[in-house]
């Protein structure tokens, strides 16, 4: 297949965000390679070994689920479909789409099945020399990521679309910055430190407002904020059947927490659509927020950083799109206090050793980052 036509099988973001020296590249590396109908390319806590741009055809992401008597979610899910099926789908992906990016991110297996659902030709990757690429070349990378964060940006929007603006919970409370100071260096921490101000936010008052333009990153360093979606929005039977089942809550409003060490309004680095949610703080907070602007020269001046803050907004919306499947999934294992945890069994958000040694390192840059900007509780 030529250039022309991977071109043209492409979406939208992909093509913005690609030079015609990345796309070459791309096809010189890859195969193409059909694929028959029924044909699984990523399987549920398997290895993914190549990354897949779709060039025709459809494929289907799926989760499994067992509607049981404990699992209040799937009965909910199963009499709502009339059937108990032992997996829904949760997305369909078409041409130009991308398959297997968890490989090249924070490189924990899929939580999903994806399956070809006709005959579909596929430009396959090889996982290694891709990832020697992303390393080698910092320009390729910053238009690498940028277009895989895009890319996934509007697959989360359409899950949330398809699924139903559910609440759901955070994990951790430093893990979002957590991947942040993981993955960039100390200069581009520096930077943030030295361009960022340090805002005091008064009990609700919206940082983000749906619909409008967002002013910048902020960074919550101390106090809790909360996501919210306009009243009339709820107009999916999911959300009913998710305020029934936590806490009696009215469908709508808030869905999900942000508490110290989470992110906001990185998705306007990514996405061209105004934001669709309100953040909102719930108690008196305190942020580090970088301007917009000042950000959008440093991402076109500094390749570098480019390159590692494009790689960290795809680790994050791979890692919130994981979490809202693990939420809205059946398949999903949950450690409760007082349980014994079985070394056999993954569970929700269990990482690897090297990336809790990342963690580790990026603890230690966060506590840092409190010390100089003398917030308590570091």
């Amino acid at each position: 297949m030529t250039q022309r036509k991977v071109m043209q099988a492409m979406t939208e973001v992909l093509l913005r965000e690609l030079e015609n020296s990345d796309i070459d590249w791309l096809i010189t590396i890859g195969r193409h390679e059909e694929i028959v109908a029924g044909t699984i390319l990523v399987q549920p806590e398997k290895p993914v070994d190549e990354f897949y741009i779709i060039l025709e055809g459809s494929v289907t992401a799926t989760i499994a689920h067992t509607a049981t008597a404990d699992d209040p979610l799937a009965l909910a899910f199963s009499a709502l479909e009339g059937s108990e099926a032992t997996g829904r789908e949760i997305i369909r992906l078409a041409t130009g789409e991308i398959v297997g990016e968890e490989c090249l991110l924070d490189g924990r297996p899929p939580a999903f099945t994806l399956k070809a659902l006709q005959k579909s030709l596929v430009l396959a990757i090889p996982r290694q020399p891709l990832v020697a690429k992303l390393k080698q070349d910092v320009s390729f990378a910053a238009h690498f990521y940028r277009a895989v964060a895009g890319v996934l940006s509007d697959r989360l929007r359409s899950i949330i679309r398809e699924l139903g603006n559910n609440r759901f919970s955070q994990g951790s409370p430093l893990r979002e910055i957590l991947f942040v100071f993981g993955e960039l260096s100390d200069s581009d921490i520096d930077w943030l430190i030295s361009t960022g101000r340090r805002e005091k936010i008064p009990a609700g008052t919206a940082v983000i407002s749906k619909g409008r333009p967002v002013n910048g990153l902020y960074i919550l360093l101390d106090g809790a904020m909360a996501v919210s979606i306009s009243e009339e929005e709820q107009d999916n039977p999911l959300a009913l059947v998710f305020a029934s089942i936590e806490e009696g809550e009215a469908p709508g409003r808030e869905i999900a927490r942000l508490l110290r060490g989470d992110i906001a309004g990185e998705m306007h680095f990514v996405d061209a659509h105004l934001p669709a949610t309100t953040v909102k703080a719930l108690r008196d907070s305190i942020v580090l927020m970088i301007p917009q602007q000042q950000l959008a020269i440093k991402l076109q001046e500094d390749v570098v950083f480019a390159s590692h803050f494009y790689r960290v907004i795809a680790i994050l919306i791979s890692d919130r799109l994981r979490g809202m499947v693990s939420r809205l999934g059946y398949a999903r294992r949950v450690y409760d206090s007082g349980q014994s945890l079985n070394e056999d069994v993954e569970y929700e958000g269990e990482l690897d050793l090297h990336t809790l040694d990342n963690f580790a390192l990026a603890g230690n840059r966060f506590d840092w980052l409190l010390r100089r900007l003398n917030v308590k509780g570091a």
